[in-house]
């Protein structure tokens, strides 16, 4: 994505590029499969929200929060966009220092800087140990154990792609943009694999009070791993801090997804790829239908009511995995069609503003796996005795319909493959050229700016 998006930094790059490099249809099946994601991700906050207001009290019931939410969600989209960009960056700040705090957290009390000085380390990892068995017994149960691992890391990895998302409204973006790519993944990398790494030294993954949790239900059960360990080393106030941080962050990312999902679908109505109510906006610019479709989705969040808070959590983590999978798979066949069109039609890489490396054997790689993992992420409910249809409706549905989605518009409109010579590699050329000849960088105005623009 970063060599495309530095080629050619225009809004929403990876599903115009999607319709632009390969077929029309396949961007209008990747706009509304990314659409979806967006869309699914703001219930799944908002049941995460509710799960996490449990823990402090089960006074207020499910409903309740999940009806106050939506209506917070509606009131701050349709009447406080105006500070959405400010308040998501100093948000987006306090989840950053919110998992170096806990890896921090973990590191001290691990060597037994705690209350109770229990110097406990990779205790966990002996005992009850590191592999989990799952349904199976013995080697075969372990490696059926790190596949729902996998599974979950693939929906825990959504995300990167937003930077591209920033790319037609970023300043000077053939500078900034590989910066960006570069600072993401590193970043986010390191803090996922530290994060994984921590919970599991805080947690052995037969913990009782998180089985309570996950598998009962239980009403102000705590979920947290770093919440779980902080209690049982005995360390007040700090539970409830993490947890309200945690809480805040999960708020923000459902406004996040609010946002995103509502411009998403703003975008495709322009394109006349949805119906054109969604394009009509207030004075202030707010898209109002599409925010308002967004907000009708997230009902689905009352799924909870009827069902633990665990179940609908996990319904909606096996569509947006799977969702997400499909996104990837996306970006990468769409970069091995942009890389075709380049060695047929004389464009060397090599005077593109970012290269990167190893291609096309990585896209090569991220198609197949990303691919292959979208198949084989509900394979659980084809086991003996796990059959249920929510479950496989959840982990199937995106899977079916993207390809619905293309075989559909391709008869319509009769869209065509292209060919590597038919891409057309120049248009918005010229302006995004002229842009970058002109571009004067602006120097940070105070010591603030120039700490922020280092880390970011």
């Amino acid at each position: 994505m970063a060599e495309m998006v530095t080629y050619l930094p225009i809004s929403s790059p990876f599903i115009r590029f999607a319709g632009r490099y390969v077929d029309e249809a396949f961007g209008f099946a990747a706009g509304y499969n990314f659409f979806i994601f967006e869309a699914a991700m703001v219930p799944f906050e908002i049941v995460a929200c509710n799960f996490i207001i449990h823990y402090w009290s089960d006074v207020v019931p499910a409903a309740g929060i999940i009806a106050i939410v939506i209506v917070i969600y509606g009131i701050v989209n349709f009447f406080a966009v105006q500070w959405y960009g400010e308040s998501e960056f100093w948000l987006a700040l306090g989840k950053a220092l919110l998992i170096i705090g806990l890896i921090m957290y973990t590191f001290i009390t691990m060597l037994g800087g705690n209350p109770i000085g229990d110097r406990f380390g990779f205790r966990f990892w002996r005992e009850p140990g590191s592999f989990a068995e799952y349904y199976k017994t013995g080697d075969l149960g372990r490696f059926m154990g790190f596949m729902q691992c996998l599974i979950q890391a693939g929906f825990t990895i959504a995300g990167p792609d937003y930077v591209s998302m920033a790319a037609g409204e970023a300043e000077n973006p053939r500078e900034s943009m590989p910066r960006a790519y570069n600072a993401v993944f590193y970043r986010l990398s390191s803090f996922f694999i530290l994060g994984s790494l921590a919970v599991g030294i805080n947690v052995p993954y037969n913990d009782q009070t998180m089985k309570d949790a996950f598998f009962e239900d239980l009403p102000g059960a705590a979920a947290s791993p770093y919440v779980i360990s902080m209690a049982r080393l005995k360390i007040p106030v700090l539970p409830h801090i993490v947890n309200a941080m945690v809480l805040m962050a999960a708020f923000s990312a459902g406004n996040s997804y609010v946002y995103c999902a509502s411009r998403s679908l703003y975008g495709l109505a322009l394109e006349g790829k949805a119906p054109r109510i969604f394009t009509r906006c207030t004075k202030s610019g707010v898209p109002m239908y599409s925010v308002g479709l967004v907000l009708l989705i997230a009902l689905l969040s009352f799924l909870q009511v009827s069902n633990s808070a665990a179940v609908v959590l996990q319904w909606f983590v096996s569509l947006v995995t799977a969702s997400q999978l499909i996104n990837f798979s996306v970006m990468a066949f769409t970069y091995i069609r942009f890389k075709k069109a380049c060695d047929a039609q004389g464009l060397r890489r090599d005077s593109l503003p970012f290269k990167s490396p190893w291609q096309p054997f990585l896209a090569w790689y991220a198609l197949l796996g990303c691919a292959i993992m979208a198949v084989v992420s509900g394979y659980t409910v084809f086991l003996p005795g796990n059959w249920k249809v929510p479950t496989f409706l959840f982990s199937y549905l995106m899977i079916f319909i993207f390809p619905m989605l293309f075989i559909g518009y391709k008869i319509i409109k009769r869209t065509q493959f292209l060919r590597p010579t038919e891409v057309d590699l120049v248009k918005d050329l010229d302006e995004i050229e002229e842009y970058t000849r002109h571009f004067v960088p602006q120097p940070p105005r105070n010591t603030m700016e120039k700490i922020l623009d280092k880390l970011f």
